[in-house]
């Protein structure tokens, strides 16, 4: 310590020795100085003023540069301002001599582009009382002449690009009447550099200090215990670093103190009680550490309390009973702690609220109707929970609401219908909760809706087609309800869907939109386990920008549409449905086994043949022209519905029975040796050609050619030695 001192003292008389070498020539120089600075600056607009007359050049005395842009000077004729903020100054500082400003009192340059390290002449300034270099992109250390500027109130220099650590000897040691360090500092921000080490404990001798906001860096190590001595000290922000260990418990003595901003750290423990005694708080964020017990009962002790976070900790125990009738409060931010208590006893009426989130804790009880009268809220999260009862109607009176997430609790009864008085609503969460009864048309009224989630609840009902109006829709999911009737057409119209489009779970019938090729933003959509029919719409190869789709668990059928992501799906995302076809590993080729749905091609039926009733042999056989025109090769026993492994006689001579009306002659196309021969079009395009027979057909082999498109099964009866086929290539 005594080698510091004497360092610091030499330091400061080595200062005074060259600032006492320039005095005599102050009044010469202060003039040329900045001209030379002026030189070397790459944006000059800003300091145009900065000439010396025409009249002055023949001129023995140097002009005065009082009357310039940015120069403030005293009666004598000195420069003692010089205030350059925010005017697109760009270069450095090094070619400025500070040595040439003796009475400078302010020297402001904050939001420009000067870069460059900050030159260590500056602690020349011996009389500056005001230095703000902030917003622009300085680099380097800190430099150590600081320290001489013993009557600096005011030091700023935030959002630069400075490295390395706090030097403890920027800052008066502990004794008596310390002649160096920062003695008069009131305000010190260092915010948003890369700063890093530790916070000095020396820092606890600026006995003046006010404001010291160190947040946004890579600071690390305890906060201080020497920061509790500051007794004037009214702005602490040390957030977003790497601090860790205890808040120290005589921070809680600061009674001046209205802002703490602890965020975004490693620091746990208990938060000591004395916060709940700062009658002055009105800023208490602890978001975002490893916090564990309570929260200070009476955090609102003052009744000046407007912001609080605790978020992201491990808080449990109740909620702060000073918050009931803490009437300030504009900004609440409790979530994802392990508190506990009663949602309708534990919180008032807060008029001047505009944000409160208690989402996933172990709150109970009911949603209050007074949440009603805190009319300026912009959220409410409330979402895993364990809140019961209703929704009240009263939630609509919050014309500023624009998030509402009631999700994951054991809500019940129905969405009231004031939720369209929401017009500012952005995000809608009412999922997984216990919710009955239909979906309200008054939500079409939410024109700024940009999530709508209700899911996995009891609603019933149909769609109502008025969520076709919600154009901002970005995510729309209502899976796992009760809901029935088709897809409205108009669901189509929300343009705007981009992340999501879930109505999987359900009992929606008839077919899948046409319009809904209108969604070219959409990536993901789910429309599985419900009881959709018909073909996919082809329309819905124009969905480019769909990576995810499922369509499973429904009675589709018909060829799913081009497109990669119906083409590059995995079957399981089109399994069980009526009869899909396609491109894809799992479901059959289109060309295989066809339908007859107006748009297929007539030549690729297959033709079943039953001759010879005695015999009972079952012919399957393809056209020779579809041979000819595309090798498809034969039927795998796992892709056709015919073969032995899948065959049923019993249920197919029931629907042979049933499409030709028990043999009726209107479906009789021949009549040969075995008897009439019959035309059956099965469910699927699927033709039979049966001689009649009164025994269903039993197939117990089968044989596949390669050498022609025919699939024959034969009964294996004792006096058939060949497989009988039917040539239909010509009918």
């Amino acid at each position: 310590m005594a080698s510091q001192t004497k360092y610091l003292s030499l330091a400061y008389v080595a200062a005074l020795a060259v600032l006492l070498c320039f005095c005599k020539a102050s009044s010469l120089t202060e003039t040329e100085a900045l001209l030379k600075w002026k030189e070397t600056l790459v944006n000059q607009s800003i300091v145009q003023s900065w000439v010396i007359p025409a009249s002055n050049s023949s001129n023995s005395t140097t002009p005065s540069p009082c009357r310039w842009s940015g120069i403030v000077c005293n009666d004598a004729g000195s420069v003692t301002e010089i205030n350059l903020a925010n005017t697109g100054l760009a270069g450095t500082l090094h070619d400025l001599d500070f040595s040439s400003f003796p009475n400078l009192l302010r020297f402001d340059v904050k939001i420009n582009y000067l870069f460059d390290t900050i030159p260590t002449n500056i602690g020349l300034l011996s009389k500056l009382l005001f230095l703000d270099l902030s917003t622009n992109s300085f680099n380097g250390t800190l430099p150590l002449s600081f320290a001489n500027l013993t009557q600096v109130y005011e030091l700023d220099v935030s959002r630069n690009n400075m490295t390395g650590g706090i030097d403890p000897r920027l800052f008066p040691d502990d004794k008596n009447q310390p002649m160096t360090g920062l003695l008069g500092l009131k305000n010190f921000l260092l915010q948003d550099n890369m700063l890093s080490g530790r916070i000095p404990e020396e820092i606890g001798n600026c006995k003046l200090l006010t404001l010291l906001a160190l947040d946004g860096n890579f600071l690390s190590g305890p906060i201080p215990s020497s920061l509790g001595n500051l007794s004037d000290l009214a702005v602490l922000a040390v957030a977003s670093n790497q601090l860790s260990g205890e808040i120290p418990a005589n921070i809680g003595t600061l009674s001046k103190l209205t802002d703490l901003h602890l965020f975004i750290n490693k620091l746990s423990g208990v938060v000591p009680e004395g916060l709940g005694n700062l009658s002055s708080l009105t800023v208490l964020h602890l978001s975002e550490n490893n916090f564990t017990g309570q929260l200070p009962p009476q955090v609102c002790k003052g009744g000046k309390l407007i912001n609080f976070t605790a978020s992201f900790n491990h808080f449990s125990g109740p909620i702060p009973t000073s918050l009931k009738s803490c009437s300030s409060l504009y900004r609440v931010r409790l979530e994802s702690n392990e508190l506990t208590g009663d949602l309708e006893q534990d919180f008032g009426i807060y008029p001047n609220l505009t944000y409160i989130d208690l989402s996933y804790n172990r709150l109970q009880g009911e949603v209050s109707p007074k949440w009603g009268k805190c009319q300026k809220l912009t959220l409410l999260g409330l979402g895993g929970n364990s809140i019961v009862g209703k929704i009240p109607a009263e939630i609509g009176s919050l014309s500023q609401l624009v998030v509402l997430d009631l999700s994951s609790n054991q809500l019940s009864g129905e969405i009231p219908a004031q939720i369209g008085n929401l017009t500012e609503l952005s995000t809608l969460s009412l999922n997984g909760n216990d919710i009955s009864g239909p979906i309200p048309e008054e939500i079409g009224a939410l024109l700024n809706l940009d999530s709508l989630d209700l899911s996995m609840n009891r609603l019933s009902g149909p769609i109502p087609k008025q969520i076709g109006e919600l154009r901002d829709l970005r995510s729309l999911s209502l899976s796992q309800n009760n809901l029935n009737g088709t897809i409205p057409f108009q669901i189509g119209n929300l343009v705007g869907l981009q992340d999501l489009l879930d109505l999987s779970y359900n009992s929606l019938t008839g077919e899948i939109p046409a319009q809904l090729e209108k969604l070219t933003s959409l990536q993901s959509m789910n429309l599985s386990h419900n009881n959709l029919s018909g073909e996919i719409p082809a329309s819905l190869s124009s969905m480019l920008s769909l990576v995810a789709v499922n369509l499973s668990y429904n009675n589709l059928e018909g060829p799913l549409p081009d497109g990669s992501v119906f083409s590059s799906n995995q079957s399981s995302a089109f399994a069980n449905n009526k009869d899909l076809c396609g491109k894809v590993q799992g479901l059959r080729p289109c060309n295989a086994l066809s339908t007859d749905k107006g748009g297929g091609n007539k030549d690729n039926k297959l033709v079943v043949a039953i001759v010879a009733p005695l015999a009972r042999i079952f012919v399957f056989t393809r056209w020779r022209k579809s041979r000819r025109e595309s090798r498809v090769g034969f039927i795998s026993r796992r892709d056709n519905p015919f073969s032995v492994w899948y065959f049923n006689g019993r249920v197919v001579y029931d629907d042979i029975l049933k499409a030709t009306d028990e043999f009726d002659d209107m479906y009789c196309i021949g009549e040969g040796g075995s008897g009439k021969v019959y035309k059956a079009e099965m469910q699927g395009g699927q033709v039979f050609m049966n001689p009649g027979s009164p025994m269903p057909p039993i197939a117990k082999g089968w044989a596949t050619p390669y050498d022609r498109n025919i699939i024959a099964f034969k009964d294996l009866v004792p006096n058939v030695a060949s497989k009988d086929t039917i040539d239909l290539d010509d009918q």
